[in-house]
């Protein structure tokens, strides 16, 4: 029989989605499922985007170019000039998702072998697209009792190696919520110039950003033009998750130049998802502003009834729409499987994400699971009374 490669063999299982067997199963029980572990908005996409598609006349749906329709790019880097971030179309290259954006980031930046720095726990994709290009990652660990706010920069320094190409941040921070803040990117910036590193900034959340605060992205960051790589995705901020749009962005043509082959050998982002995706930057800043308020009163609400929990331990998000709680138990894994296998309240369970696949260090992360507050406050407030009864309960 035919073996499989060592790569897929090493290819990690989603921490987020590896327990959907067991939540179908449970539905089929007649059990509700409160789904707090993946991303997905419950927010209404904007309309200008769907009417786009609806009202659409196209009669070839053809291919686009590699980089993404040049339309589109355009109105992109004037969407970022009110964000004041100064990129032209030709710093841009639309990408099917921000998935496949960082898929070929590395691919244009690091050679199997390499090592890329990545403050954890970080989103849990970055281990596989990682594995899938043959690079290491040397995480530094940032701790829920300080709010997992950026490591001190000695600690990077402590990592750099011959072999160090990269530093990746998730800002906003996804699982962590955790928004860094402009001194926070200029010490990012100052060791990716010091030691001539990339800095490669995850930013799909910009807009989700809480209590007055501020978003401050690496592209604002002057001398970092060579250094600076920006990735972005519609998914987030348009509650467009399916329609697999983002892109990267640097100033460094040659980085450009690079992931371009790359866009080539997949021939082109989606079309009709394309038409959706520019239509939604005419999205009023009222959408925002509704989106957000929303957004806030769910964290607070979702932050209060956890602190309410004897033994739990959470962090305060300041953006995006995820928190990562401690739970008083061993190994958050069993725990949420046996959330979906064994245990209901009332007909009614909980799907948590175990935050142990947000982390590549082993055995860190264990007692932990990351929350999405993308339900309304009247279903967090029920899936957390279902999380204390069930830690009432739970025998490890």
């Amino acid at each position: 029989m035919p073996s499989i490669s060592n790569k897929g063999k090493s290819m990690p299982q989603s921490p987020i989605r590896k327990l959907v067997p067991f939540a179908e199963d449970a539905k089929k029980k007649g059990v509700k499922v409160y789904h707090l572990n993946i991303g997905q908005p419950d927010i209404k996409t904007p309309e200008v985007a769907l009417n786009a598609i609806k009202n659409n006349t196209l009669e070839i749906v053809a291919y686009s170019r590699s980089e993404g329709s040049e339309e589109y790019r355009t109105k992109i880097a004037k969407y970022y000039s009110k964000n004041d971030i100064d990129v032209s179309a030709q710093d841009i290259i639309v990408t099917t998702g921000g998935s496949e954006a960082l898929l070929f980031t590395f691919g244009s930046i690091m050679d199997a072998g390499d090592e890329i720095i990545i403050p954890e726990p970080f989103y849990a994709n970055y281990n596989g697209f990682s594995t899938a290009s043959g690079v290491s990652v040397v995480p530094v660990i940032s701790k829920i009792e300080n709010n997992f706010a950026l490591p001190p920069i000695e600690e990077f320094e402590k990592l750099i190696t011959a072999k160090t190409k990269a530093i990746l941040i998730c800002n906003p921070g996804n699982p962590t919520g955790y928004l860094y803040s402009e001194e926070e990117i200029k010490k990012l910036a100052g060791i990716a110039k010091k030691h001539d590193l990339f800095l490669i900034a995850d930013e799909v959340y910009r807009e989700f950003a809480y209590d007055g605060a501020k978003h401050y992205s690496v592209m604002e960051e002057e001398g970092l033009e060579h250094h600076a790589i920006m990735i972005d995705s519609v998914s987030k901020r348009y509650s467009m998750c399916g329609a697999r749009i983002g892109c990267i962005v640097s100033k460094n043509q040659e980085v450009i130049a690079t992931a371009m082959k790359f866009a080539q050998a997949r021939l082109s982002p989606p079309t009709y998802a394309q038409i959706a995706s520019e239509a939604a930057l005419d999205t009023p800043q009222s959408y925002f502003d509704e989106v957000i308020e929303e957004y806030v009163e769910r964290r607070n609400t979702l932050i209060r009834e956890l602190q309410n929990i004897e033994g739990v331990r959470v962090a305060k998000p300041s953006g995006a729409f995820y928190c990562i709680a401690e739970l008083p138990i061993k190994n958050a894994d069993n725990f949420a499987q046996w959330l979906l296998e064994s245990y209901d309240l009332n007909g009614e369970t909980i799907m948590v994400a175990p935050a142990a696949g947000f982390y590549s260090t082993p055995g860190v992360g264990a007692n932990q699971i990351r929350i999405a507050y993308v339900l309304n406050t009247g279903s967090l407030i029920k899936a957390v009374a279902i999380l204390r009864e069930a830690l009432k309960v739970y025998i490890e």
